[in-house]
């Protein structure tokens, strides 16, 4: 899943000989997981039909102000809401003339009108003549537009309508894709950016068959992953031994058992990594000497005892070797004093933040939904209400990263 993935794209079509093409990028937007709706020109239904445009996209085509099949009553389509619609807006072809239009503010016809009222990123891809694309007026229009934020994609070199070889041709829909995609991960907040989570349980074995651990599925620590990933992030994912069905896809993951394990591999990835986040539900003991058979029943009488130790503790360890540009969060599941031993937690254990989840039947492990506060090195608080541990992942993540701006 790309940054396309989910996102509400209105494709305006102008009357330019390549809006034959706009067929196929109607279907290669969709193939990267978009929402599309088409605008179109007068001009571009001598090029392509709306029919065409409405049955790739699954949605109504739009071309003008009142609704053609109600224009006897005064129905119309309101640009407004279709710009306010749109999470991004791309006029692919834009001929010469809604260029200009873009430029000086020209509102004729509805997709300039919508352009005039969309809140959303704009990106242009002119498709022209060789000369008219040399213009000085169209490299004047571009240089506003770009001066405005809108973004342009460059015109192919190759052969044009005309005959003529040479660049104006509009880029192709696959390369469109690719671009808007690559612009839109550079301006996540995590772009370029490590990120470290641990997840799930450990498991101290006492023999080959039984071991200390907990019910921890890690599911929360997933969706942090999942919730960083989608904002642009690297993420490594350390996950304990868990069975439970988790999406893991796009995650760098490595997989451990014991607490020893999972120290191992949180120090490995630690100190290229700008932002931690310790979810796992690490063991706090480990038998001093596990057996390597499997204890038979017959073979005890009546009781036995087991002599246990600390396993390391991981979220100490990483907030001792944390460098300044490094954020380091932890979580702690507590059943009573939770803000009390939450506070003192992240003193001791010199993070910059700790999530706080008290345990009961909807929080916790096994459970899809959780409810938590956040408290703040800096002595700042957040709580999050109960709901989903997904959505509680990135509305989590997006709290971190503005504290930690």
């Amino acid at each position: 899943m790309g940054p396309l993935y989910k996102r509400k794209v209105l494709l305006g079509v102008s009357g330019s000989i390549a809006a034959y093409k706009s067929a196929h990028l109607v279907r290669e937007l969709i193939k990267w997981g978009a929402e599309v709706q088409v605008v179109m020109t007068t001009a571009a239904k001598d090029f392509i039909t709306p029919l065409t445009l409405s049955t790739l996209s699954t949605r109504p085509v739009y071309s003008t102000f009142l609704k053609e099949e109600e224009e006897q009553y005064g129905v119309w389509n309101n640009h407004v809401d279709l710009g306010l619609w749109a999470d991004l807006m791309l006029i692919a072809p834009t001929s010469s003339n809604t260029l200009s239009k873009l430029v000086t503010g020209a509102c004729d016809d509805l997709l300039s009108a919508v352009y005039m009222s969309a809140k959303c990123p704009v990106y242009v891809a002119p498709a022209m003549d060789l000369d008219m694309y040399k213009n000085a007026a169209t490299a004047s229009n571009i240089e506003v537009l770009e001066s405005r934020g809108v973004v342009v994609l460059p015109a192919e070199h190759g052969e044009l309508a005309s005959g003529l070889i040479g660049q104006g041709r509009m880029a192709e829909p696959e390369a469109i894709c690719e671009f808007i995609t690559s612009h839109l991960l550079k301006q996540l907040p995590l772009y370029g950016k490590n990120v470290l989570i641990n997840a799930g349980p450990t498991h101290e074995h006492i023999d080959p068959v039984r071991y200390i651990g907990n019910n921890s599925t890690g599911q929360m620590g997933v969706a942090l992953a999942q919730a960083s990933k989608a904002l642009g992030a690297t993420v490594t994912l350390v996950l304990g031994p868990t069975h439970h069905p988790l999406d893991l896809k796009g995650l760098q993951v490595i997989r451990v058992v014991s607490a020893k394990e999972m120290l191992t591999a949180m120090q490995e990835y630690y100190p290229s990594s700008v932002l931690t986040i310790c979810t796992a539900a690490v063991s706090d003991f480990t038998p001093v000497d596990a057996e390597d058979k499997k204890l038979k029943k017959t073979s005890m009488t009546g009781t036995m005892s087991l002599q246990l130790e600390q396993t390391p503790d991981i979220l100490a360890a990483l907030g001792a070797a944390k460098k300044p540009n490094q954020k380091l969060v932890g979580f702690a599941l507590e059943t009573n004093n939770g803000e009390d031993y939450a506070k003192e937690k992240l003193v001791r254990k010199n993070a910059d933040a700790i999530i706080l989840n008290m345990l009961s039947s909807k929080t916790g492990f096994e459970s899809n939904t959780n409810a938590v506060d956040i408290f703040f090195q800096d002595g700042g608080e957040l709580s999050f209400e109960l709901m989903d541990k997904s959505l509680l992942g990135k509305q989590l993540l997006e709290a971190l990263i503005e504290k930690f701006q």
